[in-house]
């Protein structure tokens, strides 16, 4: 015979198994809009890889108007995809933005240019006008227009830098002789405008010894002193990887996850797939942990930015293997 107590037992049962599932909740703010370059989080999603670590992650995608800083600041994120020139920069600014995990290995950013400009090396620069991000993407170039000594205020001897939107228009245009591109992305849509490889000259950071890290995970440093906030954390990051992982080894599929999760509709198949197989080129070779080479050498490109450096000292515990030493373990 069914009593209350037996109904009142199983109620609790009931009620502490939903306790026992829940899922923790992470949100996750990215650096800019849905594409393949951050292909890693979309397929840890869908293939279930967070849901196995007993989380349930908001992906949030990011836009020109749209600064994971400040979103981290107000709270609107509990980790955010940054680079790290602009992490670093916010830090010193007082906003204790932490590196957690480095799921890009290599930098992408280029300056492509146009060889009927007259623009063949570096020499050529001068007296140029070039297309430059904004946003904490110009960090790294007036890093290394200052390692070449050209002032940025324009000139015969100086170059002259046009606040670049988020296209290759100016190039196209011919107001520009270079604009920044990256590997996967902005560097295809000139080649998809009709000017060939023969017609550029591309330099790529990474060649010119002033690259600097990009793609990587920051939280607040408060927030990490919380015992559960880093367990979520080193679950996050145990899936995030797993799921870049497996975007590297099936990037056809991996671009087709990152379309299916593209509201705007405006990202087309063959571009994902593209971009996809050139981010794989840069996560290649990181299991997440942050190389201190790696940030050693971002750190001092920032600091060397002559009169108007990134960053004017050196940081102070800007990133932690805490998490990715537990999360690999």
């Amino acid at each position: 015979m069914t009593t209350l107590r037996s109904i009142a037992a199983g109620a609790a049962v009931g009620l502490w198994g939903t306790i026992a599932q829940a899922a923790d909740d992470v949100t996750l703010q990215l650096k800019w809009v849905t594409q393949a370059q951050f292909a890693g989080y979309y397929v840890a999603q869908e293939k279930g890889f967070y849901e196995e670590e007993g989380l349930n992650v908001t992906i949030k995608p990011g836009g020109p108007d749209i600064a994971p800083t400040q979103v981290l600041a107000g709270g609107g994120a509990d980790v955010t995809v940054d680079w790290m020139p602009s992490a670093l920069s916010a830090r010193e600014k007082g906003l204790p933005m932490v590196n957690i995990a480095q799921p890009f290995k290599k930098s992408g950013m280029m300056l492509t240019c146009r060889k009927d400009a007259g623009v063949e090396t570096t020499d050529d620069f001068k007296g140029k006008t070039l297309g430059v991000w904004f946003f904490g993407n110009e960090f790294p170039f007036l890093s290394w227009m200052s390692k070449l000594d050209l002032p940025t205020e324009g000139g015969e001897d100086g170059v002259t830098v046009l606040k670049q939107g988020f296209n290759v228009d100016p190039l196209l245009q011919n107001q520009a002789a270079c604009v920044s591109t990256m590997t996967y992305n902005e560097y295809w849509q000139v080649i998809d405008a009709g000017l060939t490889p023969e017609e550029l000259t591309v330099f790529k950071y990474e060649d010119q010894g002033v690259a600097t890290l990009e793609d990587g995970l920051y939280v607040l440093e408060d927030k990490l002193e919380d015992p559960e906030f880093a367990d979520k954390m080193v679950r996050f990051v145990r899936a995030s990887m797993k799921g870049w992982k497996y975007a590297e080894e099936n990037p056809d599929e991996a671009a087709e996850i990152v379309l299916e999760n593209d509201a705007s509709g405006a990202q087309t198949e063959e571009h994902q797939k593209r971009m996809m197989r050139e981010i794989a080129k840069l996560t290649e070779g990181s299991d997440g942990t942050l190389d201190e080479a790696d940030y050693e050498r971002t750190v001092q490109s920032l600091l060397s930015g002559g009169s108007d450096p990134v960053i004017t000292k050196e940081p102070e515990g800007a990133w932690t293997h805490e998490i990715t030493d537990k999360a690999l373990n």
